[in-house]
């Protein structure tokens, strides 16, 4: 069976990085080692690396040289081709080709990107390569402004121009397809192509279709006046700056590019108060034409604003720009996450990964490496979406994890802070955001806020609390975001970036409450080493256990790791192994483990062990022999918090590995604590696993 797949276009501008980019993703989610090669890459005369490979490599962080992720370029195939030089064409492709080969499960070959004088010869030379590599192949056309019998007719012809050459074509893709037409484009699809190959549309994404400010900078070579940070804005669409302001204004939409002449000041100043403006919508950029630029004073004024997008200077006139603008191809990049975002989401939502991935990947891989953890997680999130309340909605690490778990579309959101100033934030970081996908509630404001108050006072009268000490504690984040999942108005809760955990969690202890039969809340990371995943616990919230609080964290944590696909292998862990260690200390370890083999006699569990005899193997057989456990831990049980949270935090920082957590156990609803130095990711990951919990796990 083959250890590679070859994408390859029917036509130009089939927009084919969508596939290669959540096939890398799917690829790496179902397999332990993923490389990537392009037979032939475009030309560049300025000498600039590929940027479909630096994409790949940078992204997916894959260990892998520019260098030999390619074998040739576009300029040299044709040279060759010209002088009757095929055989050394192909001959140079297979032998880069199996200098990678060997050290990888898997090798995700992107096929030709050609322009101008290669367009001629695409099909052939990409029919030629899959052939020659021996790869099976997945075609992608193009059916932008193309009828259904049109994608037809183009996919029918090239299918027949690979199997002729007796190359396997594993799927079908129809990209840019009229999304009115999806379903009749797969019906036309399979009536031309057999059944056992795949057959798939994806809409046309105005949001994947349409440039950057980046990418019309370059292409216009226009002059950045201000906002050159923040180039990577996305374009929504483009609206001409040409008429009267009243009846201007009225055209602004979501991420819209305003098109005026320079002299224009009253419009570029309305754009940009508009952009500011909670009751308008946020533009991506202004492109000023005819090579005129504001005058000093209004430049001046501009300067001094908080929150000012792009502003470029071309020297064209406005309605030639506007055309050629709407010209612009689109492409992928490495810093424009929110695109790549994005494609992976449409990739998830139009292919059926699932049983293609069946069908592609052959290579059978062992244990559970860490990418195929947070893959697992992320298709788990997605098959049921749950809604999270993120209430440090004004943090900078909580926007940019928004503006990415939007873009992958795998949680519902809501970020409470005064809209407002999240806008300004948000403007002011460039962070690329769709406020038309995330919900923002303040709750001062809030419709639910009286609701709210009663049901705080119901729930503590018992503590005697007054309705404006209710009000004052509804008027905190916090309690806000607890009290949107106890009534079933969020899914789940994540916190911390700029609490305390105390702060997080007592509105969850006074009103969401432990599970039955659960008497404390204890925490897990799930620790993604270079080679497996590991689950630690307790290291954030139980400071100096009992041994009855520490058998029901093992066993708590062991739920929890079996609920994330991970065999639970319970290690508790002592300064001492079996009995060679004596005092108090080691006993309360010893009599946890004593009351888990009484009380769930089917886990594996071990202890006293220590962490080198847990986790490695030959010290393992040598201090435990007998052991089914010892070297294979998959669930590491620390005595105290002390050790747990400083062995977390030196395994994390000294290996390089992600810490995902801390997730919170035992709780009604999810309830999930960050750490106040939590990066970005930790954010990502947490409200993913927090929405997994919601699930019902």
């Amino acid at each position: 069976m083959s250890k590679a797949v070859y994408i390859a276009t029917s036509e130009p501008e089939s927009g084919k990085s969508i596939i290669t980019l959540g096939l890398m993703r799917m690829l790496l989610g179902k397999t332990n080692k993923v490389g990537y090669f392009r037979p032939i890459i475009d030309y560049d005369p300025d000498g600039k690396k590929d940027n479909h490979i630096e994409t790949v490599l940078s992204h997916f962080d894959l260990k892998m040289d520019y260098e030999e992720c390619y074998a040739l370029t576009g300029h040299e195939v044709i040279q060759k081709k010209t002088k009757g030089q095929e055989d050394e064409i192909i001959d140079t492709i297979i032998e880069k080709y199996k200098n990678i080969e060997d050290r990888f499960d898997f090798i995700l070959v992107e096929g030709t990107d050609f322009s101008g004088e290669g367009i001629f010869i695409e099909l052939d030379i990409n029919v030629l390569i899959a052939k020659n590599l021996g790869i099976p192949t997945i075609i992608v056309c193009n059916g932008k402004d193309k009828n259904v019998d049109e994608i037809g007719v183009n996919m029918s012809l090239a299918y027949d121009s690979f199997t002729e050459k007796e190359v396997n074509v594993l799927a079908v893709v129809a990209n840019k397809s009229n999304i009115n037409q999806l379903e009749q484009v797969i019906e036309s699809l399979k009536r031309k192509i057999p059944s056992d190959v795949f057959v798939y549309a994806i809409p046309l994404i105005d949001w994947l279709n349409n440039p950057t400010m980046k990418e019309i900078v370059d292409e216009l070579d226009a002059k950045v006046l201000f906002g050159k940070k923040y180039l990577n804005h996305q374009i929504g669409s483009f609206v001409v700056g040409a008429m009267q302001l009243r009846h201007f204004i009225k055209y602004l939409k979501e991420n819209s590019l305003v098109i005026t002449p320079g002299d224009r000041a009253d419009v570029i100043l309305s754009a940009l108060q508009a952009n500011n403006s909670t009751n308008y919508p946020k533009i991506s950029g202004i492109v000023l034409t005819g090579g005129l630029k504001p005058e000093k004073a209004i430049l001046k004024l501009i300067k001094g604003l908080s929150q000012v997008v792009p502003i470029i200077s071309v020297k064209k006139g406005t309605y030639e720009v506007a055309n050629e603008i709407g010209d612009i191809r689109s492409h992928i990049y490495a810093k424009n996450k929110q695109r790549i975002y994005t494609s992976l989401s449409t990739f998830e939502k139009y292919i059926n990964v699932g049983d293609f991935g069946k069908k592609l990947i052959t290579v059978e891989s062992k244990g559970m490496t860490p990418r195929m953890f947070l893959y697992n997680l992320f298709n788990r999130a997605k098959k049921n979406k749950k809604h999270i309340v993120l209430p440090e909605g004004n943090d900078e690490r909580i926007l940019r994890a928004t503006a990415r778990l939007i873009g992958l579309n795998i949680v519902d959101i809501t970020l409470l802070g005064d809209k407002k100033e999240i806008k300004e934030t948000v403007t002011k970081l460039g962070i690329p955001f769709r406020f038309d996908k995330v919900n923002i509630i303040n709750p001062e404001d809030s419709e639910y806020n009286e609701e709210y108050v009663n049901t705080l006072l119901d729930l503590r009268k018992h503590k005697n609390i007054n309705l404006d000490a209710a009000k004052d504690m509804m008027a905190d984040v916090s309690y806000f975001g607890t009290m949107m999942v106890y009534k079933g108005h969020a899914d789940g809760m994540v916190s911390g970036a700029a609490h305390t955990t105390q702060h997080t969690i007592r509105p969850a202890l006074q009103f969401i409450k432990t599970k039955p039969g659960v008497s404390v809340v204890s925490s897990v990371f799930f620790m993604c080493l270079e080679d497996r995943v590991s689950v630690f616990g307790d290291c954030a919230i139980n400071p100096n256990p009992t041994s009855e609080q520490l058998a029901e964290i093992a066993i708590s944590s062991a739920q929890s790791s079996n609920a994330f696909g991970i065999e639970p292998k319970v290690a508790m862990l002592s300064y001492s192994s079996g009995t060679s260690g004596k005092g108090e200390d080691v006993d309360r370890v010893k009599n946890a483990t004593e009351i888990v083999k009484k009380s769930h006699p089917e886990l594996k569990i071990e202890g006293p062990i220590q962490y080198d005899a847990a986790v490695d193997m030959k010290i393992g057989k040598s201090k435990l022999p007998n052991s089914e456990v010892a070297g294979q831990a998959s669930v590491l049980i620390f005595p105290d918090l002390n050790t747990g949270n400083n062995t977390y935090k030196a395994v994390q920082r000294e290996t390089g590995a992600i810490a995902i957590g801390p997730m919170l156990q035992g709780l009604n609803k999810p309830v999930n604590d960050l750490s106040r130095g939590c990066t970005v990711d930790d954010v990502f990951n947490t409200v993913i696993i927090t929405a997994i919990q919601a699930q019902g796990l």
